[in-house]
């Protein structure tokens, strides 16, 4: 059968999603999934834009059908963040008139989610289940939920972790410090716990990214590298521990993003272990079994733990952690994981073909 993938791109064709779509695609390239390329011509939101944009859409989606060969398989990143004209038509119509079958990566569940959801976000989801015939989720985790919805577990692949794609051999172990690195957006009104991480004694704070909150300059622990594109931050990322945590508290991961931790794969995971560190991560959150179970970090219920931890932590106890995030990383940086539940959903797929 012959393999395709709904790539979405904007511009001069460049792929329009986040760095976890883009190496998706990627590591599905490799494995022999055409790109058909659905364009973003624009981005303005004035309505002339917007007619446009839907043009567009109508005629790569209309050209999409005409690539996409009888009895093929082909490969979606769910959800598709906004409206297409004719998309759902399009995708219908290669399932049931060239028997198409469904391959689907799940990005984001909205519901789950809970902040950004809305009536498009569930229709979105409901299209997605309906179309696909072999689903992969993040964590196991996800799995269950998605089970509990009704769908067939023998139509599910847990993923496990994102990847993080590379090409830096990245040889050298991190440096023990009783530290740790936030990457990603530090805007304190989304994420409310980072405004508190100078509190917490005896333990540097990192920042990397966008929307610094200038008043933190006043926390002695706390310092503001800057922010840098996906490509070059892993090699600022060079001691201590990444931290993956969200939401409205350093005391437990609450509010809604807080709680989201508890079924999603965060990329920020992805990012710090593939830049070679080991991790700090929340106890609730679903990834915490894998960071316990192959060693790579610490899972604790608040962060105010971390100032006796960290105090009482050794470098050899440092540096077994960071020995056992080395092989994960090579896993990371080389689509380990995507391209094993891809192996998994084409094993799937052509198990139905039979």
């Amino acid at each position: 059968m012959d393999r395709f993938q709904i790539v979405e791109t904007a511009g001069n064709f460049n792929h329009a999603g986040t760095k976890a779509t883009k190496d998706i695609a990627i590591v599905a390239e490799q494995l022999g999934f055409k790109a058909v390329n659905v364009r973003m011509n624009s981005v303005r939101k004035t309505k002339i834009a917007k007619v446009w944009r839907q043009i567009g859409y109508f005629k790569d989606w209309n050209r999409s059908y005409r690539e996409i060969t009888e009895g093929s398989i082909v490969l979606m990143q769910h959800p598709f963040h906004y409206p297409q004209l004719t998309r759902e038509r399009i995708l219908r119509r290669l399932r049931d008139k060239k028997h198409v079958k469904f391959i689907c990566t799940v990005h984001d569940v909205e519901k789950l989610r809970a902040f950004r959801y809305n009536d498009y976000y569930g229709h979105e989801f409901d299209v997605m289940l309906e179309l696909a015939d072999a689903i992969i989720v993040h964590n196991q985790v996800m799995l269950d939920y998605f089970k509990e919805l009704g769908v067939p577990e023998k139509k599910l692949i847990n993923l496990e972790i994102f990847d993080y794609l590379q090409e830096e051999p990245g040889d050298a172990l991190p440096v023990f410090a009783r530290e740790i690195s936030v990457a990603g957006n530090l805007d304190t009104v989304k994420c409310k716990y980072i405004k508190q991480l100078g509190s917490i004694a005896g333990v540097g704070v990192n920042l990397y990214g966008p929307n610094f909150d200038e008043t933190m300059r006043e926390n002695e622990n706390v310092v503001y590298h800057g922010s840098f594109p996906a490509s070059e931050i892993p090699k600022k990322l060079v001691s201590g521990f990444g931290l993956v945590w969200d939401g409205d508290s350093i005391d437990g991961c609450k509010g809604l993003s807080g709680q989201y931790l508890r079924y999603n794969n965060p990329h920020k995971l992805s990012l710090y272990l593939s830049s070679g560190i080991p991790v700090i991560i929340w106890n609730g959150a679903a990834e915490s079994s894998f960071v316990r179970d192959n060693h790579v970090g610490i899972s604790v219920d608040s962060l105010s733990e971390l100032s006796e931890i960290l105090a009482d932590m050794t470098e050899e106890e440092y540096t077994g952690y960071a020995t056992a995030v080395k092989a994960v990383r090579e896993r990371l940086i080389n689509g380990y994981y995507a391209r094993r539940a891809l192996t998994k959903a084409l094993e799937i797929v052509d198990g139905q073909g039979r």
